[in-house]
């Protein structure tokens, strides 16, 4: 097998990487914010089994038609063929994921939007860990980086305690729901900090975000099914509760739509400046879901002024912890320690170090890009449509309170980041 010297790569490329990750991080904050908007159809008296099952769907015509629509699937099966083994980690990530999904509905239902956003978003510390101890990410890091990446995560767990005794003391729910609603999220955030290990092989592998998420949603939809039919009492329960839901459904799965987006600039973000650094810049959901929260659904009409003071206090104090961390760039150390991963994926795989070394770091080269798309792409593009289509028939507003006008300005601020950031994707990359 080819070897390649750690330093041999070119670090003015590194750091075009760096500022493309904190980009699609940031993208990706804004639009995981706003995916977990449909989900306060919890608050109308809906299962949240049936609303998570509904937003994974949406999930998997999302994962399906977006990987298309950029890639084609030649691409992304043969993607997929040259490292079949991370089938099996996309699969385990996506069960986590839906896990964690149904876990924030609870958590959304007992605690609210703007408070439940901020527990789960402890993920960043799980993620944190994870990096650190399985791909050496702070390895050969400056004490200046440690001490931001410390301090951040200091910040994040303090302000995950302010938060958990706003709710428990805020008096719109009783002790005992509020205590459930925060161990939902805090378990969310367990889930969603995990899954960012199979995450990171898979890139460290060289696979593409869009070929990774094509398997990672049948480990999403096989659990979440599994998960409706055993904890809502069987089919005839789940198929009644779905059929409630059918004026609402399209919402949920714009949702579960939108959230796949978020996702994937995410992943993306993941890929270049690693977990550490990706999970608490697009933390920064945190502040969209208080956005959707106060300004939407008007989740702090009726809440005290020390309240709202301390919610916004702690979550101000949870992105400065979060910016902390981000801020601590890798050094040239660190990108050694960072290759010296790739080498060791490399060997325990059997891979070709200098394909997986050129496909982690950039766009490709020949025609592997620009084949011509087969018909069926075409088809599985125009089925993903004619469902939204069935689903905008008899849509109805949803049954809970909100206000358009915030709504709609929230929703363009989501369409320029999306347009701005799939730029820089594909001027840098052509979203490899």
């Amino acid at each position: 097998m080819p070897t390649l010297a750690p330093s041999s790569r070119p670090t003015g490329t590194l750091r075009s990487f760096h500022g493309l990750g904190i980009a699609c991080a940031l993208t990706a904050g804004a639009w995981l914010g706003g995916a977990e908007a449909p989900t306060k159809l919890v608050a109308a008296g809906f299962s949240p089994f049936a609303i998570s099952l509904c937003m994974v769907f949406g999930v998997f015509v999302a994962r399906w038609t977006l990987p298309i629509a950029f890639k084609g699937t030649n691409y992304v099966f043969r993607d997929l063929r040259k490292k079949p083994h991370l089938m099996v980690w996309a699969v385990l990530a996506g069960s986590l994921w839906a896990v964690a999904n149904t876990l924030t509905v609870f958590a959304i239902r007992d605690v609210g939007l703007s408070i439940a956003f901020p527990l789960w978003n402890t993920n960043c510390l799980v993620g944190l860990f994870w990096g650190w101890f399985f791909f050496h990410e702070l390895k050969g890091a400056s004490a200046k980086s440690w001490a931001k990446v410390v301090g951040g995560a200091i910040a994040i767990v303090a302000s995950a305690v302010m938060l958990s005794a706003a709710s428990v003391h805020s008096g719109t729910v009783s002790s005992a729901r509020a205590v459930s609603g925060v161990i939902a999220a805090l378990g969310a955030g367990l889930m969603w900090g995990t899954m960012y290990v199979p995450y990171r092989k898979a890139y460290l592998s060289g696979m593409n975000p869009l070929s990774f998420v094509t398997i990672f949603t049948f480990g999403e939809l096989g659990t979440m099914g599994l998960l409706a039919f055993t904890l809502q009492g069987g089919v005839t329960p789940l198929a009644a509760e779905l059929r409630t839901l059918r004026p609402s459904m399209l919402w949920l799965f714009l949702g579960g739509f939108c959230w796949v987006i978020g996702d994937l600039f995410q992943q993306y973000a993941t890929k270049y400046i690693g977990i550490g650094r990706a999970i608490p810049l697009s933390n920064t959901n945190q502040l969209w879901g208080l956005a959707w929260g106060a300004l939407v659904f008007g989740e702090f009409a009726h809440t005290s002024l020390s309240l709202r003071v301390l919610v916004f206090g702690a979550s101000a104090i949870m992105i400065v912890g979060a910016l902390a961390i981000t801020s601590a760039s890798a050094s040239i150390k660190e990108r050694d320690s960072c290759m010296s991963a790739i080498i060791r994926e490399c060997d325990r795989y059997k891979l070709d170090l200098a394909d997986t070394v050129s496909a982690y770091h950039g766009p490709e080269s020949g025609s592997a890009a620009s084949q011509a798309r087969p018909w069926w792409d075409f088809l599985i593009l125009a089925l993903a449509v004619g469902v939204f289509v069935w689903l905008a028939i008899g849509v109805q507003r949803p049954p809970i309170a909100v206000q358009l006008p915030s709504a709609v300005v929230l929703t363009a601020i989501l369409l320029v980041l999306l347009l701005g950031c799939c730029w820089l994707l594909h001027r840098q990359t052509r979203f490899h």
